[in-house]
């Protein structure tokens, strides 16, 4: 594995070609559009956005929250959103008295509202931990978005928003999960306090 340049270049390509194939999801499209719409009215009638996911996405929930909550291209209001994961003392009290499957749903259900948005990630849509997430915030009558490759894993049959990525490719999932959460970060926020001169 000595010619990093031609390696680079394939994994550049590989992403580029992800990047076309969901350019091509017109049906996704409209999913994500209408996610939109439930986090702008959930925003206008004073609800929040929940984040969680494992490892990579992990970070890419934290990362949207922040976009929200901080901003992405306007000095405006903050938005309510948290990633559920950032209480380490939580994670590991719940994951060693309870079970590592319940470190979400207990949070969901501390801080969950009807009404609430949890916008839940998996690159296989099969993490326990997230599925029990979302089944507490059905529960409770949350608004559950998926973010997944494209097979849906088991999250595809529990979410009211599924946004499953067409690759299955773990690395090209989660770039895409990112530029999907940029988009939605985006168009809030152009919805709730104009458009941005960066934005088209």
């Amino acid at each position: 594995m000595s010619d990093y340049p031609a390696i680079i270049r394939s994994v550049i390509s590989d992403s580029i070609s992800c990047k076309e194939e969901l350019l091509k999801k017109s049906d996704l499209h409209e999913r994500l559009s209408a996610v939109v719409r439930r986090i702008v009215e959930a925003y206008r009638n004073d609800k929040k956005v929940l984040f969680c996911g494992n490892g990579g996405s992990a970070a890419d929930a934290q990362h949207l929250a922040a976009e929200l909550s901080g901003r992405f291209y306007l000095n405006r209001k903050p938005l309510q959103a948290e990633a559920l994961h950032t209480n380490t003392s939580h994670l590991t009290a719940v994951g060693n008295d309870f079970s590592f499957e319940e470190i979400f749903s207990r949070l969901v259900e501390a801080n969950g509202r009807q009404g609430d948005i949890l916008i839940a990630i998996s690159t296989s849509g099969n993490s326990a931990n997230v599925l029990r997430a979302i089944e507490t915030a059905i529960g409770i009558g949350m608004i559950t978005v998926g973010l997944t490759g494209a097979s849906g894993g088991k999250m595809k049959d529990h979410c009211h928003y599924l946004l499953n990525v067409p690759s299955g490719d773990t690395p090209r999932i989660q770039e895409m999960h990112i530029l999907l959460g940029h988009i939605l970060c985006l168009l809030v926020e152009a919805e709730l306090f104009g458009p941005s001169k960066n934005a088209i």
